[in-house]
């Protein structure tokens, strides 16, 4: 699933290359990936502009120039690719927006979607997610974390607590702190608490700078995209060596998650 890097690197993407353009034409194939009647979302969306990207934790959110908002959210296997007819990849396409010859394809989006909303639908569907770790400051993140006694893996996926990190970067950021992923939150003593936190900037910056760690172009000749897979710490590289003590690479699983960590460095 497409985490904060991920969509950040789409954000900035479709910010410089949608802003101001016309929408020329809507195709909607899978009714499920909307939140309205076809034909109202058409109607809705055909003619109008995007005013801004912005993001919120693992969302997207295009402002139209009628003051609505189209929310999407890719989930588990979502894709979106920018292009035309002739370099559109041989994939099923769920929504796909036309800007004149240019389109925003929407791929994969099964549990996925793009929903219409106002500004307080948009509030609203928002209003449970968790500080922007970007923005974080310690004081609040210690605040935050004090309160927790489970381990930090599921801590730090848990979209409540903190929006936009997922399985990939909670496990970048406990290596980089240098702490075992299923560690309890309660036992942490204020210096790892400090380390936990100066970890998560500097994790999801660097991922950020390498495109993600989504595999699937955004656009033709897009070398940028996914370039974190080849750069990553520790997330899918069991049984390799870890690149700050040299022992081996781990895979561990709970009952609910998998992680992946260094069990000599991260204590």
């Amino acid at each position: 699933m497409p985490e904060l890097p991920e969509m950040e690197t789409y954000r900035e993407f479709l910010h410089h290359n949608l802003l101001h353009k016309p929408i020329t034409n809507v195709e909607i194939h899978r009714e499920k990936s909307i939140n309205q009647p076809v034909q109202t979302f058409k109607d809705a969306v055909l003619g109008k502009h995007i005013t801004s990207v912005k993001r919120r934790a693992k969302h997207l959110i295009f402002e139209l120039s009628t003051g609505n908002y189209l929310l999407l959210h890719l989930m588990l296997g979502g894709l979106m690719f920018f292009g035309n007819a002739n370099n559109s990849p041989d994939r099923t396409k769920q929504i796909i927006l036309s800007f004149g010859e240019l389109q925003l394809n929407f791929i994969g989006l099964r549990l996925g979607y793009l929903h219409l909303l106002k500004k307080e639908e948009l509030d609203e569907k928002l209003q449970d997610l968790g500080p922007e770790p970007l923005q974080l400051t310690f004081g609040h993140f210690e605040n935050l974390i004090q309160t927790k006694k489970g381990s930090l893996k599921p801590l730090l996926v848990d979209q409540k607590f903190i929006s936009g990190i997922g399985n990939c970067y909670s496990d970048e950021i406990c290596f980089q702190a240098k702490l075992d992923p299923f560690r309890k939150a309660g036992e942490l003593s204020v210096t790892e608490i400090k380390h936990l936190y100066e970890s998560i900037k500097p994790v999801l910056t660097r991922a950020i700078q390498y495109g993600g760690y989504m595999d699937f172009p955004m656009y033709e000749g897009d070398v940028k995209t996914g370039g974190y897979n080849s750069n990553t710490l520790v997330y899918e590289r069991e049984g390799e060596n870890c690149n700050r003590c040299g022992a081996e690479i781990k895979r561990a699983e709970s009952k609910t998650i998998k992680s992946f960590h260094c069990p000599n460095c991260q204590k």
